[in-house]
């Protein structure tokens, strides 16, 4: 299971629940999610990526390793409070989801949950470097947001 905390949608919510299906993950998981306005993400990438530019998505993992989400397996980043291992962050600039998805064609929900979908498979080690990976992580970004029936 997922806790989301912060912005996140319904949307996001059923896309954090399939994710971890689709990825057969086990135990509880913690993920912040945050709405930017377009200057807040220019200012963040910048001053944690060093690119002085906005972006749509940003994802900040806290974890090297995913191993099963228990208290015994990450000592130091159990949430006791909400009972789970804090996985980390995701980041979404709504101006620019709201513009990228008028040039895909699509709903604004729709964006803004693949965006989020994609942030955390970042948290959950996915990458997208090189052309393999790409290909793996876009395959699952496709099979969660048509298991929550929010495809294109």
């Amino acid at each position: 299971m997922i806790t989301l905390i912060g912005d996140a949608t319904p949307e996001m919510r059923a896309a954090a629940e399939k994710t971890f299906e689709f990825l057969g993950m086990e135990g509880e998981g913690i993920v912040e999610v945050e709405f930017l306005d377009e200057s807040s993400m220019h200012e963040l990438n910048d001053r944690t990526r060093g690119v002085d530019r906005p972006t749509d998505v940003l994802s900040y993992p806290m974890l090297f390793e995913i191993l099963p989400l228990k208290r015994e397996n990450y000592p130091f980043d159990y949430d006791e409070k909400r009972g789970g291992v804090m996985l980390g962050s995701v980041a979404i600039c709504r101006e620019i989801a709201a513009r990228q998805a008028a040039e895909y064609g699509h709903s604004v929900v729709r964006e803004e949950t693949y965006l989020f979908t994609h942030g955390l498979l970042h948290v959950l080690g996915f990458d997208h470097i090189e052309e393999n990976d790409r290909a793996e992580m876009r395959k699952a970004e496709e099979s969660i947001m048509s298991g929550i029936g929010v495809d294109r």
